[in-house]
């Protein structure tokens, strides 16, 4: 079966490593689209890009998210691989990746990252992505070892159905959490990770991105596992109004004289908001299970082309 292939690379101010990219993934896709989003570059991108063979397109709205998003959009395609414009993903790892989604007709194949060079990860992004994985892992079912790899290559339904609300990094968090939500056949395969080449630098910043990722995880619990949210949120005032209320009780045990008024009132206030908030959880754990249906069902709408000769080349 002939299948369209797209290649998405979002790009920022990587004319050092874009061409590379470009002919790399055309020498080991054959008959791939590479597209090059340039997400308003300061340096030559869009050009160099252009001069290796690329489709060039161009999103003004900064943001890794904002450029997934409009290319989710724009492109259409039965397989689409995304991955990064700078050059430390493996091209040759490509055809393996396909080939495990058409022949298994999964959704979503993760190259999960494996370090070829000590300079590829840094510390703070390896302890970073270590513990943000498991985070995920314990709130939404542990099925991922990176989390935050931008090598994924997807089948068409799963690209049409994912809402892509983020504007930065957290992109890779949402795709995962997505995929495990919506419970998509996935897997990972292993696929090299270098070094970025001279003269390209990253753009991610280690503990703001790390402070953001953090902040779309408690969104998405929120959004997406509202019970547990608020139970949590609900047992932390319960805690508060038991800290507050105990020495009130004990001295009208003691005495039968209730002193401390405003700790009293203060302590069944946290015990009232303690209540409603896991009545809150309760409601919207009706209301995501609907939404959930929803993008199910949304998602089975979507047609996919599968290969049933799971020994056919890509």
């Amino acid at each position: 079966m002939d299948l369209d292939i797209a290649i998405l690379v979002p790009c920022y101010n990587e004319e050092h490593a874009i061409a590379k990219v470009v002919c790399d993934f055309k020498k080991f896709v054959p008959g791939c689209n590479v597209f090059v989003y340039d997400n308003a570059s300061t340096d030559c991108t869009a050009d160099v890009a252009l001069a290796a063979g690329a489709i060039v397109r161009r999103e003004p709205l900064p943001g890794k998210g904002n450029v997934v998003r409009r290319m989710f959009a724009d492109i259409e395609a039965d397989v689409y691989v995304l991955v990064d414009g700078d050059d430390t993903y493996d091209a040759e790892s490509a055809p393996s990746l396909i080939e495990k989604l058409m022949s298994e007709s999964l959704d979503l194949v993760t190259g999960a990252r494996t370090e070829v060079s000590h300079k590829a990860y840094r510390r703070g992004h390896r302890f970073g992505n270590w513990l943000l994985t498991s985070l995920v892992s314990s709130l939404f079912g542990n099925r991922f070892s990176d989390m935050l790899s931008g090598y994924r290559v997807m089948s068409r339904r799963f690209v049409k159905s994912f809402p892509a609300l983020s504007a930065g990094f957290e992109i890779e968090t949402e795709l995962t959490v997505h995929a495990l939500q919506v419970r998509v056949p996935i897997a990972e395969l292993p696929t090299p990770y270098r070094d970025r080449p001279p003269g390209s630098h990253s753009k991610l910043n280690t503990v703001g991105d790390g402070a953001r990722i953090l902040s779309t995880i408690v969104r998405l619990v929120k959004e997406e596992r509202p019970l547990y949210f608020f139970f949590m949120l609900g047992a932390l005032f319960l805690l508060g109004s038991l800290a507050a209320g105990y020495p009130v009780i004990a001295e009208f045990l003691r005495t039968g004289l209730v002193p401390r008024l405003p700790t009293a009132v203060l302590a069944m206030g946290l015990a009232v908001i303690a209540f409603l908030s896991v009545v809150c959880g309760l409601i919207l754990d009706t209301v995501t299970k609907g939404r959930l249906e929803a993008k199910r069902m949304h998602y089975l709408r979507i047609p996919i082309r599968l290969r049933t000769d799971a020994h056919s080349g890509v």
